[in-house]
């Protein structure tokens, strides 16, 4: 089996069309043709199938796509690492964040990796926790930094950055700022702005409250971290979130920050990476400048926390 029998199964997916696989692959249709019976005849099995004018992958055929996806992705970047390898000065790096860290985090840290390395290109996704996770595992992007409670992954090596906790932020004349005991019986009662449902901390805060048997009784939804905090500073309502995203808010003392009552689960910072890609001279020292960062970080916010 070879890798352009593995890329015409992948791109026969994709196209349904055996001619844009030809072009984009550069061949002849006849060739196209020769290798997919070839495949089968390896295979043993039918793997493609002819309907109303389209060419479909039968289920032995969605079967072995799942390998080829994976195959093809690890060829193409072994070509790039081994291009890459001896020059730490050129390249593409390509990096996927959730929104915090992407925020609060990764901005100071791709300004100084990139005056120190002009040459190398960056490509930032941003996307929720899980959805990096599965880039991750597609081999879409070189490194994933998350903001996510404990995982376990046997495909991805996780390694922790910095805590991220949840936290209840209200404004400086909130009723609740003046609490010392609150119990979540009164936050459900008062007015809270909630994050996007594809969010983590989305899924943590209806996580608290199915455990305390709770429902929030007014409610504003919206998928920008920023808008909430802009929502909170006004001081009528709180909500839940990340001690990194409203550090500055905190050191200044525009906002109230509070432990949220009941809530046990830790949250961090995480880099992670494919355990089956192997990390670039790039990618390594982008995790040294993320290592020494977050420490900076963990630093930061137990000086606030102690103030």
């Amino acid at each position: 089996m070879n890798l352009m029998k593995l890329r015409i199964v992948e791109l026969i997916d994709r196209h349904h069309n055996m001619t844009s696989v030809a072009e984009t692959l550069g061949i002849k249709q006849p060739t196209v043709t020769f290798h997919m019976k070839s495949l089968e005849k390896e295979m043993g099995v039918k793997l493609f199938e002819a309907r109303n004018g389209k060419t479909f992958l039968t289920e032995a055929g969605q079967a072995l796509l799942h390998y080829a996806v994976k195959m093809n992705a690890l060829a193409k970047e072994s070509k790039r690492v081994v291009r890459e390898y001896d020059n730490l000065y050129r390249g593409t790096l390509y990096i996927g964040a959730s929104y915090v860290p992407a925020t609060y985090l990764l901005p100071r840290i791709l300004n100084a990796f990139s005056q120190e390395f002009p040459g190398i290109r960056i490509s930032l996704s941003v996307k929720p926790s899980l959805v990096i996770r599965n880039m991750l595992a597609r081999h879409q992007i070189d490194l994933g930094v998350v903001s996510s409670e404990s995982f376990t992954d046997k495909n991805l090596l996780a390694e922790s950055l910095c805590s991220d906790d949840l936290v209840l932020v209200c404004g400086l004349n909130h009723p609740l700022a003046k609490g010392e005991a609150l119990e979540p019986e009164q936050i459900a009662r008062t007015p809270f702005a909630l994050h996007g449902t594809e969010s983590s901390t989305r899924q943590l805060t209806n996580q608290w409250v199915e455990q305390h048997g709770l429902q929030l009784r007014s409610t504003v939804e919206m998928d920008s971290l920023e808008a909430i905090k802009q929502l909170v500073l006004l001081g009528h309502h709180v909500s839940f979130l990340s001690r990194m995203a409203v550090y500055r808010e905190e050191e200044q003392g525009w906002l109230r920050v509070l432990p949220i009552p009941g809530h046990q689960t830790s949250r961090y910072i995480y880099s992670v990476h494919n355990v089956d890609r192997l990390p670039s001279v790039q990618v390594n020292r982008f995790c040294e400048v993320l290592r020494e960062a977050g420490a900076q970080a963990e630093l930061g916010q137990r000086e606030v926390k102690q103030q």
